[in-house]
């Protein structure tokens, strides 16, 4: 069901509903222009929205604008730094801000820059907050990941390596295991490193994927799971118990190359998938099976940004359907919509 969109001031790749209580209908919504020419340029901005879908709305209510961003987050519930959003862009710098009311009696929120650090002379692709929201992994355009430590007065690099042969698109921590770290690259490498041992490789697979990984997520209701997005349009469930020797579970092709897996916030094994050049997906996961439940393809370009809004319940076997923020790249489209699946069946 069709709520609301609206079209961005640059080429969308990244929306985020903020997951903290009282800003749930905050969602952030980010850009990446390439400016051609004798000096090209990569621009970009990061929006606000209202996004109420019991009103229907989306409503601008902040912009700033940045150099071009690949991936942006917000930091995780449980962390003790308030509501903060980081990016991670083009001009190699890794950016931090809090979300903060405003005092000037108008009512609404803003962003408020708390540290911007250039950390390296490569582009910052992707990035990942541990669960305590003190450091940040960044996946670099090199191949190396950085593990970044944050303060109150500064960004600060505690780790640096060379993980990859080439570009790092995904970069994840484990959320039950946060000394752990996932990354995966257009090397189609999918690998694992212990930062307790400067750090120490845990574990590589070189086989499963056939073309670059995109994206790496570790369930947050099952310890033992973790979904990994490729260009070779499949999606992978991952047991991870032997973290030596994780198991390929199963695997489902959804059409497209899978850039960005999102967990269903409340109901577990439903997970959103944002398909490239085939739309949206949702998709049940049990077991050893995966089925699409539901695709969306009212975009008409490249599938990059997806998540799920922070609300909604799942008890007593009723479903309440969770509103979903997609984005797509060239048209510069921002949708807000409700999935017509029960999660329930």
């Amino acid at each position: 069901m069709e709520v609301a969109h609206c079209y961005l001031d640059g080429n969308a790749d990244c929306v985020e509903f903020c997951p903290h209580d009282a800003y749930h209908d905050v969602l952030a919504a980010s850009t990446y222009t390439l400016q051609e020419g004798d000096r090209p340029s990569r621009s970009g901005s990061i929006s606000l929205f209202n996004a109420d879908a019991n009103m229907g709305c989306l409503d601008l209510f902040h912009r700033v604008g940045t150099a071009g961003i690949f991936d942006m987050k917000w930091s995780p519930v449980g962390g003790n730094v308030g509501v903060m959003l980081a990016q991670a862009d083009a001009d190699g710098c890794l950016r931090t801000y809090n979300l903060e009311r405003r005092s000037d009696g108008i009512k609404g929120s803003f962003l408020k820059e708390k540290n911007g650090e250039k950390i390296s002379s490569s582009m910052c692709l992707c990035l990942d907050w541990n669960p305590s929201a003190t450091s940040i992994s960044v996946g670099l355009s090199d191949g190396s990941v950085s593990i970044v430590s944050l303060s109150e007065s500064k960004i600060e690099i505690r780790e640096e390596w060379k993980a990859h042969d080439f570009e790092l698109w995904a970069t994840s921590f484990d959320i039950h295991q946060p000394q752990l770290v996932y990354t995966g690259s257009d090397d189609c490498k999918f690998s694992c490193w212990d930062l307790r041992d400067s750090p120490k490789l845990a574990f590589q697979n070189t086989k499963v994927h056939k073309m670059g990984v995109c994206c790496i997520v570790k369930s947050p209701t099952d310890p033992n799971t973790l979904f990994t997005g490729c260009y070779d349009e499949y999606l992978r469930v991952w047991d991870v118990r032997s973290i030596s020797k994780p198991v390929n579970e199963t695997s489902i092709c959804l059409g497209g190359g899978v850039w960005k897996i999102k967990p269903h916030p409340i109901v577990p094994g439903i997970v959103l998938a944002a398909c490239m050049h085939n739309g949206f997906a949702v998709v049940k996961i049990g077991g050893d099976k995966a089925k699409v439940m539901e695709t969306y393809s009212k975009h008409g370009s490249l599938a990059y940004g997806a998540d799920w809004q922070r609300r909604g319940s799942f008890q007593d076997g009723k479903n309440t359907s969770t509103m979903v923020a997609t984005c797509s790249f060239y048209d510069k489209l921002l949708r807000i919509w409700m999935p017509q699946s029960d999660f329930t069946t």
